[in-house]
């Protein structure tokens, strides 16, 4: 299988991401009127990136406080052994609980970092005794809750792949309205 990289996409594909992923909701048609291009080349265009993987899965941000889970908490993980089975079973069993929403493999001084919101703190207490707790091979864990979100974004930098996006772009809609004006004088 060929290794994926940036390479793979043009300007209007990395547009298309762009938009994408500031709103799923964004219709092919509202996308195609930006790129000055047809809804048919769009969509495949589209449905290539899903195919590539490049789109992993459309999702709708929750609120979390109106869903009555306003307490985040970021829980550092120090695993006592090290060995591959040890590890495995650690992420299987991560995966069956409800309230962690991310799990990361970490270098460094701790093994894992969880992200976990629960509705409050007695909430949390009870996950730790009766759910994390009950993980064989936990060595420590230490946990973090935040008192404020100041920044919270799904979207990857595209600002340098796109920065000579509209160059191109402002190039070829100068180029149409020369050829424009060339048909219009014959």
């Amino acid at each position: 299988m060929s290794k994926l990289n940036m390479e793979n996409l043009d300007e209007i594909d990395k547009t298309i991401l762009k938009h994408l992923q500031e709103n799923a909701k964004i219709t092919t048609k509202e996308l195609a009127s930006i790129l000055n291009l047809t809804v048919s080349p769009v969509y495949e265009r589209i449905k290539r990136l899903e195919s590539l993987n490049y789109i992993k899965q459309y999702v709708a941000i929750l609120n979390k406080n109106l869903l009555q889970q306003p307490i985040t908490t970021l829980c550092q993980v120090s695993m006592r052994y090290h060995n591959e089975a040890f590890i495995e079973k650690f992420e299987r069993e991560i995966q069956s609980l409800d309230e962690v929403q991310e799990c990361y493999h970490m270098a460094g001084q701790v093994d894992f970092l969880l992200k976990i919101n629960v509705g409050s703190l007695d909430e949390y207490h009870d996950f730790v005794k009766y759910k994390l707790s009950k993980i064989d091979n936990i060595g420590t864990s230490n946990s973090t809750f935040v008192l404020k979100e100041i920044k919270h974004t799904h979207a990857f930098n595209l600002k340098t792949l796109l920065c000579w996006c509209s160059l191109v772009l402002s190039d070829i809609s100068a180029f149409m309205a020369e050829v424009s004006l060339e048909v219009s004088t014959l």
